[in-house]
């Protein structure tokens, strides 16, 4: 979005006042009985606030509700399993957006090949970078249409996603072969056919070097500020300057996965992958004072590179894609694995001593080859034998089924 310095600040006025708004409902929900907290009094306390509270009377009115129904729909996430209970967003650490939900006051109009005018709620007309087809003018109808729009903003500025309602007929099955999948640091994905899809540096050698020296500039001007003195306009800058280089890395690591899971999703009808838990395997090492950890800085290390590949992300976007081409996505228990020998289908100890190669350690076998191509063999045999993981109430639980061999035509 191109917004002037006074209309980021406007936008910027309304977002806390979004996450404002979210806090006073969180405390309201808290301090209510059970018997209380209906949508209705809820809505009643939102109304009220608005009125008492003078700057959050800069956050529009469609935007406060909005702020209502995703607590409530929050909740309803907790009680059924699907996320934690909702807590209260804090400043630093919480996105800064505004919802926008409904979309026939936006009046969009395309003035040309790249840009488009949008209506937003008390700031106006502005424009919007066009890069996705929207139904507008003639190409809306019941079927197609904006239904609303969310303003988020990130480390290089605003920016506004559409929401769209549109009809899809249901796919065909898709006709592809099946596909295992191994995730891992060194080889982002290995295919069970032995294909495999990497990715260099996020950064530059340039904007690597930019971003070391920033970040021992911030270091050092950190560690001469007294306890309790504000943060310094040039260390906010340097803050600043430090974030706008990892949202461009984040930016480039997106774009990678989208590309990759389509080629993914559109070749292959099934695709298995493990169940990982992230969270699980990212805790830190450092342990207590009566029993430190070990290791400490490599487990550190460790835990950085597997949040930088983003494995639940590249999982969330190959669910999506391939329910859209007809194919499936499954998940099978992801322990030995990367032990597990794809040729005898043996466990030996030893057989993974290199990283790189897997020996089969059974003298019967002696299988040698790639070891995140043999993961994924194995991933892929898992669900061939029925053993796919069905979510239930918040946790996996397994399911074996008899699979049937499609007839083939004659």
């Amino acid at each position: 979005m191109a917004l002037d310095p006074v209309l980021s600040a406007r936008a910027d006025e309304q977002a806390h006042a979004a996450r404002t708004m979210w806090n006073l409902l969180h405390v309201w929900w808290q301090m209510m009985p059970k018997d209380k907290r209906t949508p209705a009094n809820a809505d009643a306390a939102i109304r009220r606030a608005r009125k008492d509270i003078d700057f959050l009377a800069v956050l529009p009115a469609q935007a406060a509700q909005a702020v209502l129904k995703t607590y409530l729909q929050a909740w309803k996430n907790c009680w059924e399993g699907r996320a934690a209970a909702p807590d209260f967003k804090a400043r630093l650490r919480s996105v800064m957006a505004v919802d926008i939900p409904q979309g026939r006051d936006l009046n969009i109009v395309r003035v040309h090949r790249r840009w488009g005018m949008v209506n937003i709620p008390k700031l106006g007309r502005v424009r919007f970078r066009w890069t996705k087809n929207l139904p507008v003018g003639r190409q809306a109808d019941g079927d197609n249409r904006i239904t609303g729009a969310r303003l988020v903003k990130d480390a290089l500025g605003w920016h506004i996603a559409f929401r769209i309602q549109t009809l899809e007929a249901r796919p065909e099955p898709h006709r592809g072969p099946e596909v295992g999948i191994d995730v891992g640091i060194t080889v982002p994905l290995a295919l069970s056919d032995g294909t495999t899809y990497g990715h260099g540096e996020w950064l530059t050698e340039s904007e690597q070097a930019r971003l070391l020296r920033l970040e021992r500039l911030a270091a050092r001007r950190k560690k001469h500020r007294k306890p309790g003195e504000r943060t310094s306009r040039r260390l906010h800058r340097t803050y600043d300057q430090i974030a706008d280089l990892r949202a461009k890395a984040k930016r480039r690591a997106v774009d990678w996965q989208h590309k990759t899971t389509t080629a993914i999703a559109a070749k292959y009808s099934v695709v298995v992958v493990e169940a990982l838990t992230i969270t699980n395997m990212v805790k830190s090492a450092k342990g207590t004072l009566e029993q430190p950890g070990r290791n400490v800085a490599q487990k550190s290390g460790l835990n950085r590179a597997i949040s930088r590949q983003a494995w639940g992300r590249t999982i969330t976007m190959l669910t999506y894609k391939t329910a859209r081409r007809g194919g499936t996505l499954h998940k099978v228990p992801a322990p030995g694995t990367s032990q597990r020998c794809s040729a005898c289908g043996f466990t030996t100890p030893g057989s993974r001593e290199n990283q790189a190669v897997f020996v089969c350690k059974n003298p019967d076998c002696g299988w040698s080859g790639n070891a995140d191509h043999n993961a994924s063999m194995n991933v892929l045999h898992l669900y061939r034998m029925g053993l796919a993981l069905v979510p239930a109430a918040g946790r996996a639980v397994v399911r074996r089924a008899r699979r049937v061999k499609p007839a083939t035509a004659r």
